[in-house]
This record gives C-alpha cells, sequence and structure tokens, in this order.
C-alpha cells in the first residue's frame, strides 16, 4: 500500500473513495455539497464508533464515493479507538473495492490525545487490517490481492504538521511489518514453521541488520549447557531442536539490557499425554511466544532503542514416539533445578525452564517471556486478553503501559506464596503440572518462577487466548495469528 500525506483539503482529490473520520456530533455539512450533506442526514448518520456510510457523489466531487466513518464520542477519544476505526477504514473501503482512498482527519477532535499517536494508531489499524494469509489457497490469494488498496493519501491543511504524519506513517509501517511477520510464522502450518526453520528466519532478521547478532545453540551446544528440560521434551520427533539467541545492540551506550523470551513448540501433540484429536488442530500456534521474539527484532531493525535486547527461544517439536519422555520421568533444567514430569502436554513451561535459566546468565536488568501457556489463562480471561504475573511491581506496571499504548490488552494475575504448593513434588523439586481444576495459569507461573535468579525483575505473558482467533473481534486483528506482543513489547524497550 502506497501511504503518503499531502497538504490541503481532500475534497477535490481523485479517487475511489473519500473518507471522513468523524466524532459523535461534529459538523460535515460545511465541508460537503449540500445535495451529500442533505442525503447523509436523511440516512440518520451520527458518528457513533464503527457507523459507516457510504454513498455515490452524484459527479458533485471528482471522488467517486464518499464515506463516512464514525469515532464515537469525542470525550472518549483514545488511541486504541483510532487504531480501530483505521482498521474499519481498511475493511470497508476492501468491500466497497476501492483502489485509491483519499482522507483527512479533520473530523477528528483529538483533545489530550498527542497528534502523532493519534496518527500512528490509526496508521496502525489501516495496516494491520489490510493483512491476509494465503500462500495455501490460491483463489483467496487472487481474491485478496485484486481486493486490495492500492494507495491511501492523508490530508493536512497545516504544513508544519506534515513531518509528524511522515514519522508517525514510518513507525506505524515498521511495527505493523514485524507484527504481520509474528502472524505470518503463526499461520504457517507445523510442516514448513519446525525448530530449524524458525532458526532460518533469526538469521534472515541479523543478517539485515548491522546491530542485530545471532547465536544459534545446536543439540551439541544444548547438551553442553545441560539444557536437558529441554531436549527431554525434543525426544519425541524426528526435527531437532534448535536454541535461538538475538542480540540487538544500540550504537551507543545501553540504558539497559533486556531479555525477551519466547516459547517455541512448533507442535505440541501433547506427547505420550496425547491431545485429544480436536485439540491438536491449532496446535501450530505454540510458537506464538517465539515468533513474537522474532517479530520485536524485525521492528529493532528500524527501531532502535538505546537499549540492549536479546531474544531467546528454544525450539522443539512435542511429539509421541519411542524415544519420547513420559510421565513420571525426572529431568534436570540448566540453573540445576529437577522437574518431575507428571504430564507430557505441560511442556511448555519445561522448555522455558531452560530457556529462562540461559536468559539469567547474561545478568539482564529485567526479563519478559511470552507464551501460549495455559489453557486456563483462556477460561480466565478470553480469547482478546493476556494474563501478567511477575516479581516486580514497577517492571509490571511499565508492561502494562506499553500493552495499553499498543492495543494489547493485559490482565494482572495473583501469584501468592501459598499456591507454590501446587507444584512441589515429592521427589523432586518442582514438578509440572498444579493442583488438578485449580489456578492452572497461576501455577505455570509459580513453576517458572524457579527459573528466575531471586532479585531479576520478571514479568510472565500467558498469551494463549489471544495469540490466535478464530473470529474477527476488531478490524485491525483478521482470523489466524495475531502477532501479540510485539507491538507492547517495541512500546516498552522505546520507553526505557
Amino acid at each position: 500500500m502506497d501511504l503518503s500525506v499531502q497538504q490541503g483539503l481532500p475534497f477535490g482529490q481523485n479517487c475511489d473513495v473519500l473518507v471522513l473520520p468523524i466524532t459523535k456530533g461534529a459538523k460535515f455539512r460545511k465541508w460537503l455539497d449540500p445535495k451529500i450533506a442533505t442525503q447523509i442526514e436523511a440516512d440518520g448518520f451520527e458518528g457513533n464508533l464503527g457507523e459507516w456510510l457510504c454513498l455515490p457523489s452524484y459527479g458533485l466531487m471528482k471522488a467517486k464515493k464518499v464515506a463516512l466513518l464514525g469515532v464515537g464520542e469525542r470525550s472518549a477519544l483514545t488511541n486504541d479507538i483510532l487504531r480501530r476505526a483505521g482498521g474499519l477504514l481498511s475493511k470497508r473501503t476492501r468491500e466497497a473495492k476501492a483502489k485509491t482512498v483519499a482522507t483527512s482527519l479533520l473530523g477528528v477532535t483529538f483533545g489530550e490525545l498527542p497528534l502523532r499517536e493519534g496518527v500512528e494508531a490509526f496508521t496502525e489499524g489501516v495496516l494491520l487490517a489490510a493483512y491476509g494469509f494465503h500462500p495455501y489457497h490460491k483463489k483467496q490469494a487472487e481474491k485478496h490481492a485484486k481486493s486490495s488498496l492500492k494507495s491511501l493519501t492523508v490530508f493536512e491543511e497545516r504544513k508544519a504538521l506534515l513531518a509528524t504524519y511522515e514519522r508517525a506513517f514510518y513507525e506505524a509501517a515498521v511495527l505493523s511489518e514485524a507484527t504481520c511477520l509474528s502472524r505470518d510464522l503463526v499461520n504457517t502450518p507445523s510442516q514448513d514453521m519446525y525448530p530449524l526453520r524458525m532458526a532460518d528466519i533469526a538469521k534472515e532478521i541479523a543478517d539485515g541488520s548491522k546491530q542485530i547478532s545471532l547465536k544459534i545453540l545446536d543439540r551439541d551446544r544444548m547438551e553442553r549447557l545441560k539444557m536437558d528440560a529441554a531436549l527431554a521434551v525434543a525426544r519425541g520427533s524426528t526435527h531437532e531442536p534448535v536454541g535461538v539467541h538475538l542480540v540487538y545492540k544500540p550504537k551507543g551506550k545501553a540504558k539497559k539490557r533486556i531479555a525477551i523470551v519466547g516459547k517455541a513448540v512448533t507442535f505440541d501433540s501433547g506427547g505420550l499425554s496425547i491431545k485429544p484429536a480436536d485439540g491438536m488442530m491449532s496446535m501450530k500456534i505454540d510458537m506464538a511466544g517465539a515468533a513474537s521474539v522474532l517479530g520485536v527484532f524485525k521492528a529493532l531493525q528500524s527501531i532502535t532503542p538505546d537499549v540492549e535486547v536479546h531474544g531467546i527461544f528454544l525450539a522443539v517439536e512435542n511429539m509421541p514416539s519411542g524415544h519420547a519422555y513420559r510421565p513420571g520421568d525426572v529431568v534436570r533444567a540448566m540453573n540445576g533445578t529437577t522437574i518431575e514430569v507428571l504430564n507430557t502436554d505441560a511442556e511448555g513451561r519445561v522448555t522455558l525452564a531452560d530457556a529462562l535459566s540461559y536468559a539469567a546468565t547474561f545478568e539482564p536488568d529485567a526479563v519478559i517471556d511470552l507464551a501460549t501457556l495455559t489453557g486456563a489463562c483462556v477460561v480466565a480471561l478470553g480469547e482478546e486478553i493476556a494474563g501478567a504475573m511477575g516479581n516486580d511491581r514497577r517492571l509490571l506496571d511499565r508492561v502494562r503501559l506499553a500493552s495499553e499504548e499498543a492495543g494489547e490488552a493485559i490482565w494482572e494475575l495473583p501469584m501468592p506464596p501459598s499456591y507454590e504448593d501446587h507444584v512441589k513434588s515429592k521427589i523432586a523439586d518442582v514438578k509440572n503440572i498444579g493442583a488438578k481444576g485449580q489456578a492452572g495459569a497461576i501455577s505455570a507461573a509459580l513453576f517458572l518462577k524457579h527459573f528466575v535468579p531471586a532479585g531479576l525483575p520478571w514479568v510472565h505473558l500467558d498469551i494463549a487466548g489471544p495469540a490466535y482467533t478464530e473470529r474477527e473481534a476488531r478490524p485491525d486483528m483478521p482470523v489466524g495469528g495475531t502477532g501479540f506482543g510485539v507491538r507492547a513489547l517495541v512500546r516498552y524497550l522505546q520507553g526505557l
């Protein structure tokens, strides 16, 4: 999509559709031909959030059609509403088979919202809603290509603000591209998205930036590091496990060193504790945490915060075979903690045990992990909200604020010390499941806590719900992988 800003007003623009986002109660008659304005009023357009009215221009304007897009009450306007509005513009103009669109935000009163943030959120919505994943469906790929918006021109009267728009466009494009990379990885079937393929993608990202380096941990290296927990999970598969360690370093002195750890189970059959058939249908998504790590580093190729960032994941496939690890086995993680495996389908936390232990060796100032870890979190928070747990109030607050800015919802869950008994084992240091039917998301986080050194700030994001959607809950999030966490973590890094 060709995205540009021009000085002036859009009303004389020759395009397929002229779109005016309008807050509720805004006076649009002054901008439009009286005949068009009268028709809009007759149709009862009020400017409610999500409201859309598209009419022919009747030859009264150079645009073939004119559309009004409601963004709701001025007092309730947020960046996320603007992001949704951008998504609606993208979706509705595609439905109208428009190739060229002109728009202006003159009908939006920003109030206390900074202009750049608002424009960026609006543009993110446009770009994210334009996403489609069709490499395995020729007809859908052709249909999507034919209906895709070719150009969007945003008009701004004030020349002094054009640079603000251009900067907002740039960041929105970078973050959207990074999010869509993560979506692509999650949407790709496991036959083509296996551990070594994820390492190849990490190499492509590192090769695209002088500030990003890559270390690959093959099986031999993982054995020397004593990553016996992750290696146990990988034993049942014909695909070799591989560890990925990306490092971004700023050109100047780094303010902080942050480690981002992702769960990277490229397919989860449950192992010998095998899932029901229905439970396996979407298990290609179980590497979504690692996909978000890769998305963050894709963004770091262009957005360069003054912090050192380590992106770490251990990619494995969890399969049943004569070599698979068994319920009742005891494995030892890299930090020496022993784990009693009572359910081989609780494998994500077992691989993260080694990934977190490895991340801690680089003495980061903070660690954030993302994992499609528990169905219990989906039960608690649904498909649109991630669970957040951690050991540091300041870090939790910063991640929450970044998630709000990015429009990626999280909700903090408690980690009460009294629940630590849930993961105590009678024959090992910990067990990999909690109390039956109780606090599954919390007990998983309490398990992970054993692999984070005392005093190291840490936040765990259980993204099992929002990592993938089977219904379009919002226009900027089409069905499939969502890329959840990419934009929130980039915003977090930018804010340090």
